[in-house]
């Protein structure tokens, strides 16, 4: 059985399931189809199958025609029946792994999607979890839900784990040209999986001893952003406090070939990743009796930076003898970073929380991102116009969208705060910004 689906992924006659069509497994199964598999996507959400099925596009890094192409040509479908599981020889686990309420990982979506699969799969199928998870979901949970349902580890169905590398905005390195880890629970596993990955992708295929490896790693790549980004966003309040500037300090850091990479300081973290991974690992590491204090401490620090964030715009009105009740306070930028159309966990929506119960009056642009609600509150992106600009009682911008002429936004401005030094290269009228 194990050498009929190798062959059928390698002669590419294999047919691919991708569950869940978000940021990770739209891409994925695009690749998929366009590598030549006939991909047939899953989703709970009836509109998101509605429009891959016509073709039409919802994913900033995906690109419009060739979606529209590959369902053209009938390699690319999507459903909300899990039944349709039954005719798949792969499929790929692509849901989300949020935090609770008390921060701890919630794998309903995990668990709720191996089930469906277990259900209805056929025997001698590859299953991938591809979703960020804490080190031993993939055998502590996946393993007895597919075994509950009668399937031999290795001989009945083959399971590994490889962790998605989405960035979201890179302009380089996509789903295709990422390198990719691999972790099978068996030898078979792995290689199967890695092969069906190397028949896809174009970036290197690093295939791991256990899915474990693979579940770590990826922990470990988030949350070594989130503590370098915690130490210099430290930093950017002692630098504040001490009259310097820690983004002059970056500059001259990273002039050093070597044993420094350059991060950079904001109102706090956002997306999907960087933000809620590493708490995957504090609470797993109490089951160990064992405190991960670095990785506490960053989160504290990462946390506190929409307050502070706010507590200098505080400050930066009460020079201008202008209370935060009752100011206008315009927004620049809401989504998580430069150049997409993400808002989740963006810090932009904690810094107006924060400025809410202050009484500030909040407006904000981001061609990104047009319209949203929080916190019970519907918020529209208005045109950015001088008189906009010159009727603020202070800008902030939170967002380095590329597409913003900062020039423009200087010159028109009265009182500015730029958390993320998207006014770097400004020419005229420096002494109108605020760094953070």
């Amino acid at each position: 059985m194990y050498q009929q689906l190798l062959q059928k992924i390698e002669n590419k006659t294999a047919i691919i399931g991708v569950v869940g069509l978000g940021y990770v497994g739209l891409p994925l199964a695009v690749e998929k189809a366009l590598a030549g598999y006939k991909v047939i996507g899953f989703d709970i959400q009836e509109s998101r199958c509605d429009l891959v099925n016509q073709g039409v596009n919802y994913i900033g890094d995906v690109v419009d025609e060739e979606l529209s192409q590959i369902v053209l040509d009938g390699k690319l479908s999507a459903t909300t029946d899990y039944s349709l599981i039954a005719l798949v020889d792969a499929v790929m686990i692509c849901v989300p792994t949020p935090l609770d309420v008390h921060r701890q990982p919630d794998i309903t979506y995990v668990e709720s999607s191996s089930r469906n699969i277990a259900k209805f799969m056929k025997e001698n199928t590859l299953v991938v979890l591809e979703s960020t998870t804490y080190p031993g979901t993939t055998r502590e949970v996946l393993v007895p839900i597919f075994e509950s349902c009668g399937y031999e580890l290795g001989e009945t169905f083959f399971l590994a784990f490889s962790p998605e590398r989405v960035d979201p905005g890179n302009k380089f390195y996509k789903t295709k040209n990422t390198p990719k880890v691999v972790g099978g629970m068996t030898d078979r596993c792995g290689l199967l999986a890695a092969t069906l990955y190397r028949h896809v992708l174009q970036g290197e295929i690093h295939q791991v001893s256990s899915p474990e490896i693979a579940e770590m790693e990826k922990i470990l790549e988030n949350t070594y952003r989130n503590v370098n980004i915690a130490l210099v966003n430290e930093m950017a309040i002692l630098c504040e406090k001490m009259n310097i500037d820690i983004w002059e300090v970056i500059d001259a850091a990273k002039t050093k070939p070597y044993g420094f990479q350059a991060f950079y300081p904001g109102p706090g973290l956002g997306g999907h990743c960087i933000p809620i991974d590493p708490f995957y690992l504090t609470w797993k590491a109490k089951e160990f009796d064992f405190h991960a204090k670095v990785i506490e401490s960053a989160a504290q620090v990462n946390e506190f930076m929409p307050e502070y964030t706010t507590t200098r715009m505080m400050r930066l009105l009460n020079k201008e003898k202008k209370a935060m009740n009752g100011a206008n306070i315009l927004m620049i930028g809401v989504a998580y970073k430069q150049d997409i159309d993400d808002l989740r966990e963006s810090p932009a929506l904690k810094v107006i929380e924060v400025l809410k119960s202050e009484g500030a009056n909040i407006t904000y642009h981001d061609r990104y991102i047009p319209e949203f609600s929080h916190k019970n509150e519907s918020y529209q992106s208005i045109e950015l116009t001088e008189t906009l600009l010159e009727t603020a009682d202070l800008v902030v911008i939170t967002s380095r969208h590329t597409y913003l002429d900062y020039q423009w936004i200087v010159d028109h401005a009265n009182l500015l705060f730029d958390t993320k030094n998207g006014t770097e290269f400004v020419k005229n009228n420096r002494h109108k910004i605020n760094r953070l």
